[in-house]
């Protein structure tokens, strides 16, 4: 890999606008109280962190590993209206979701979230008929009051003509309707890079080891940053637990007799490589009441997803071999047999869905946020799904401002009336911005189109800050891999400006390396000698 040994040093120059150092940051937490302290770096938690910073509160957040780096990185990577939820009857709910889906792609983060097709096969003697479907995709885009095209039913022939990995044994029809993508660990630095620009102060890797709390009220925690064993303590006015799966975990912290809000589901994906172009996502009906999917993504093949209990450490979640074998046993309803050989499979992962406690099996239970305020007035909240997370941030600001003590007040922006549509940092034309790159080099500088495609999409106008860190080194410039688009001058970025500390936090999360299954010993050893330079 020749590229990889002519990276020398690889950058220990800090970008302008660096994130302070962490020891910088424990001291700005210690020394201060702050208005809300938020714990949980997930979906929910950044949204909340984002929405209360722009309201002009001084706001902290925690987590104990890296933002997003648990159930928030681990979706289907979908920004969607939710065609399921139309057989249950939740109208409503669909044309909501529809909503937040084309305020994100159109006006929030349309350098981040892209337009999908999907088809949706209708095989002789499957679970919905093709009218039903037909019916259905046409209504659902009618929510969407037409904005993305018309749902319909196209025959088996031209739907092979876009997806040549679509099985036709047995295909009566596929119904076409329409929604959108996201890489969510890069929508996830985006939400925390907007919360801190709006003068949030943001850890990760810091675990809360226990709850301050004064007169019975919870007024903080202690931590200890799990890099360095160093221990510290953060005063808030308000504490928001965010955690996620481990949010009862935290309840028990605050009353050691509360009893559990939430359950778990297990849903894992794998990503492939492809063999032929898929033109448009595929979602099968499994049964009455689940879908899989097989969706291009990041220039693979994402497939999934399972649904079942989960009732182990959230920390040990992990896609099972048996977990593999289920989701290409049922990606073969759809998907030819070429495309799904185990030679193909670059990753495997998993994530937890938090659902609402209560009867019946995690596939049939309402993916809903579920809200509870503690013994001592913590607030704790989990669920929801990405689609709508700048509207969980909102719903959660207003029961913020109800909790005794709150520094919220219901007239105070953006909690009464948020202005709806402030858009994530970098927004920006992401192909105006791969042209510039292209057009605007430094002489005797070289950028490769796929990189530049993959820079414009992945971090907008912000791409420019990386074509210069390149510039100025020509040995950050090259790829990481050669099969993929990514370079070193991503890694100096996402240690100084984007809070990366593990090896996992660039590969994984704010680069796609990982999920190609690129990351090989030579490339992990790399990027921890970047991570040792840190500004």
């Amino acid at each position: 890999m020749s590229t990889l040994q002519s990276v020398p040093t690889l950058g220990t120059h800090p970008t302008a606008g660096s994130n302070p150092s962490r020891a910088e940051t424990r001291e700005q937490l210690a020394k201060a109280t702050y208005d809300l302290l938020v714990i949980g770096g997930g979906i929910l938690g950044t949204s909340v962190a984002w929405h209360a910073a722009q309201s002009g509160l001084r706001v902290a957040m925690v987590d104990a590993g890296d933002f997003a780096g648990a159930t928030s990185s681990a979706s289907s990577k979908l920004v969607h209206g939710g065609l399921r939820y139309l057989q249950t009857g939740a109208v409503k709910l669909v044309a909501e979701n529809h909503h937040e889906r084309r305020v994100l792609a159109k006006d929030v983060a349309p350098h981040l979230v892209n337009p999908l097709t999907f088809y949706l096969p209708v095989y002789k003697g499957g679970p919905v008929g093709a009218a039903k479907l037909g019916a259905g995709v046409f209504a659902y885009s009618a929510l969407s009051a037409f904005g993305d095209g018309i749902g319909k039913v196209i025959s088996p022939a031209r739907a092979v003509a876009d997806n040549p990995g679509l099985k036709t044994d047995n295909l009566k029809a596929v119904a076409v309707y329409y929604d959108h993508q996201m890489n969510d660990s890069r929508v996830a630095v985006m939400t925390v890079r907007a919360a801190v620009e709006s003068g949030a102060v943001v850890l990760n890797h810091a675990e809360v080891t226990g709850l301050r709390t004064t007169r019975g009220r919870v007024s903080g925690a202690e931590l200890k940053d799990r890099l360095d064993g160093t221990e510290f303590g953060v005063d808030a006015r308000v504490v928001l637990n965010a955690t996620g799966p481990w949010v009862d975990h935290l309840r028990r912290m605050e009353d050691k007799h509360s009893m559990p809000s939430i359950r778990l589901s297990k849903g894992a994906h794998i990503v492939m490589k492809r063999k032929s172009p898929w033109k448009a996502a595929m979602a099968t009906p499994i049964d009455k009441y689940r879908i899989t999917f097989a969706l291009p993504w990041e220039d693979q093949l994402l497939l999934g997803t399972t649904d079942e209990v989960y009732e182990g450490d959230p920390g040990d979640v992990r896609a099972t071999e048996s977990d593999i074998q289920q989701i290409l046993d049922e990606a073969a309803f759809s998907v030819k047999d070429a495309d799904l050989d185990r030679s193909l499979m670059t990753y495997a992962f998993a994530g937890l869905r938090v659902l609402p406690g209560g009867p019946g099996g995690v596939e049939k239970a309402k993916r809903e946020t579920v809200v509870s305020e503690g013994a001592g007035g913590m607030l704790s909240v989990a669920g929801g799904k990405w689609t709508t997370y700048r509207h969980i941030g909102r719903v959660v600001m207003d029961k913020l401002a109800k909790l005794p003590g709150s520094p919220l007040t219901e007239d105070m922006e953006p909690a009464k009336s948020l202005v709806r549509r402030i858009p994530l940092p970098g927004v920006a034309n992401p192909n105006a911005v791969a042209h510039r790159l292209l057009v605007d080099r430094e002489p005797g500088s070289r950028m490769d189109p796929l990189t530049a495609r993959h820079l414009a999409s992945h971090y907008g106008s912000l791409a420019f800050d990386i074509a210069r860190i390149a510039n100025e080194n020509p040995a950050l410039a090259e790829r990481i891999h050669p099969d993929g688009p990514e370079i070193w001058a991503q890694v100096a970025y996402a240690r100084d400006n984007e809070w990366a500390q593990t090896v996992d936090d660039v590969l994984r999360r704010r680069t796609t390396v990982t999920v190609r299954g690129l990351d090989d010993a030579s490339v992990r050893a790399r990027v921890e000698e970047m991570l040792g330079h840190k500004a």
